[in-house]
């Protein structure tokens, strides 16, 4: 895949494209879903749930995070994961702009 020439776009596309890009993969979905139930989790409750390894969820957790989607805190040796308030509204406003905007014009 080539190179994003991100500086062609506005802020929001690139952040709203990067999110996108972090949802990807049902891994992340999964990872979001289970959040979105339970409310906060730890890394090791998301191994029992998805049943993938440690530091396949540890790769998913990064890119939700970097992606503004989620966020984490550290408790002792653990980390603590939630949904990020913020981030989600940028993204479902983003998302939902998108979706509803369309024109009934086509060629």
């Amino acid at each position: 895949m080539g190179l994003v020439k991100e500086h062609l776009f506005t802020t929001e596309q690139n952040r709203i494209a990067n999110m996108a890009k972090a949802l990807g993969h049902p891994a992340r979905i999964a990872i979001l879903q289970y959040l979105s139930r339970k409310g906060t989790c730890v890394n090791g409750s998301l191994v029992e749930e998805l049943g993938l390894a440690q530091a396949t969820i540890s790769q998913h957790l990064t890119e939700l995070k970097n992606a503004g989607l989620i966020q984490g805190t550290i408790e002792g040796t653990s980390v603590c994961y939630c949904i990020d308030p913020k981030g989600w509204s940028t993204l479902t406003k983003a998302l939902d702009k998108l979706l509803t905007t369309v024109s009934d014009k086509c060629c």
